[in-house]
């Protein structure tokens, strides 16, 4: 795929899955699997490590999940307990020494941890324990955990006391877990940024992301990981223990924009449900004249839906997306640009040609994209392209887990609608209203991060106020 093309969407950083196997079940295979169902968190690597019998082995390597990994080595990896993880990686950080999970040994015996999200005082962290001594091999924020944990474990009695510990220092966006000899543990930031919920199949307790992997491996969903609760699992009992936290959690409102799976339910809300009423918000914020509403796919498909039912305009297919394509794509030549777009997306002529479009899609980043894809629509003929976006105009850089560009290239950040609806070629562009958007995850039971839209930062971050002196 053409590179801008992929640079003009949000990326999460990764996904998590674990498993304390207490049945008769494969914690390697049941990890691959549930890992496959979070391969939309991130396809740069993937990895997986096991207990077995009080030893920690792994694999992990560069490549999506079926890539990586294969029947040979599946049956290698076993053992009684495994953590997985996929990972997507900031520029410059995609190398194999950063895939996860993260193995490591120390004075009290080795541990395994996976990790998504981000710390904003990672780097002072690192640059202390550096200073003391430690040696770091990669250039994640959870090898600066690990350092941390394995440090507070020769102060106390276990492993989820000296959690306890470190979570008091560390600041970000994190969900966590933990493999030791005899222990799973997972762990949500006290804003409860980045998802994690418990499932459990038969006596067996599982960790993800998201629901959607519990339900891919056949586990019932019991619960959400709380903000700022460390969860430990062993072979005798499940047990939670509680950190302070804050009086409201601020879960990243983009895992329901876009991020999360649609057959997923995080914090009590659907994702399905917050597109759809997305949608249905935005026609009522924004209604204009057209005969066909479609989305892009596939974030903008549910928004595209709903905004349909609430206009009574039709709803209808007017691009088709082809899902055989990678994300890497050479590019021979400079011209070759608008054809690579065309690889990964294409119009429906005879859907199209001579109609009002209402084209939705979940976000504008850079612009690059939305502008290729209405010039793809008015070459098929379209009379009229009325985009319109299920989200607010994103003006801010996430610090939080989210690979976001600097904020002098995002489109909003510097440009009027007015003038982004100019530049993408459309006739008219709006955006869903922040106060919108906040009711869009109905039955949620969190507050919500919106700083990519408002600046509105949960956590004090010196990165923003650094760049910011520099603009």
């Amino acid at each position: 795929m053409d590179q801008e093309f992929w640079e003009d969407k949000f990326h999460d950083e990764c996904g998590v899955f674990g498993i304390y196997n207490k049945n008769n079940f494969n914690p390697a295979e049941m990890t691959y699997f549930g890992l496959y169902a979070l391969q939309h968190r991130g396809q740069e690597s993937a990895g997986i490590a096991v207990n077995d019998n009080g030893t920690i082995i792994y694999h992990k390597e560069m490549g999506m999940v079926p890539e990586v990994f294969d029947d040979v080595i599946i049956r290698h990896l076993q053992g009684k307990v495994a953590i997985g993880h996929v990972r997507y990686s900031t520029a410059g950080e995609s190398l194999k020494e950063n895939a996860q999970p993260l193995v490591i040994k120390y004075t009290k015996g080795h541990m395994a941890v996976a990790h998504n999200g981000n710390l904003v005082n990672a780097d002072q962290i690192r640059e202390e324990l550096e200073s003391k001594g430690c040696i770091f091999q990669t250039t994640t924020d959870s090898e600066v955990i690990a350092a941390l944990l394995s440090r507070e474990r020769i102060r106390h009695h276990s492993i989820e006391d000296s959690l306890v510990e470190v979570m008091r220092e560390i600041k970000g966006a994190y969900s966590l877990l933990v493999m030791t000899p005899h222990k799973l543990i997972a762990a949500r930031d006290p804003l409860g940024m980045r998802p994690l919920c418990i499932g459990k199949k038969e006596d067996s307790y599982i960790f993800a992301s998201e629901t959607a992997a519990l339900e891919t491996v056949g586990a019932e969903f019991i619960r959400d990981v709380n903000p700022g609760e460390i969860v430990v699992v062993n072979e005798d009992n499940i047990r939670s223990i509680q950190t302070e936290v804050p009086e409201e959690s601020r879960m990243c409102i983009f895992e329901y924009i876009y991020f999360a799976r649609p057959d997923s339910v995080i914090d009590g809300a659907s994702v399905y449900e917050a597109r759809l009423e997305a949608g249905k918000i935005l026609a009522r914020e924004f209604p204009v004249e057209a005969d066909l509403v479609f989305g892009v796919p596939d974030s903008g498909l549910v928004a595209a839906l709903g905004y349909s039912r609430e206009s009574g305009i039709p709803y209808g297919d007017g691009l088709m997306k082809n899902r055989y394509i990678g994300r890497t794509f050479i590019q021979p030549s400079q011209g070759m640009r608008e054809q690579s777009v065309r690889l990964k997306l294409n119009p429906f002529k005879s859907q199209v040609e001579g109609k009002r479009i209402i084209l939705i899609d979940d976000s504008i980043v850079r612009g690059t994209t939305s502008k290729r894809i209405v010039k793809m629509l008015k070459d098929a003929g379209a009379k009229e392209v009325h985009m319109r976006i299920s989200s607010p105009p994103v003006k801010y850089p996430c610090y939080f887990g989210i690979d976001t560009p600097h904020r002098q290239h995002l489109i909003a950040c510097h440009n009027t609608v007015e003038e982004i609806a100019e530049t993408i070629g459309a006739d008219t562009l709006q955006f869903l209203s922040i106060e919108g958007l906040k009711k869009t995850p109905i039955g949620a039971r969190c507050g919500f991060c919106t700083a990519c839209f408002d600046g509105n930062y949960p956590i004090k971050v010196s990165k923003e106020e650094k760049y910011e002196s520099k603009l």
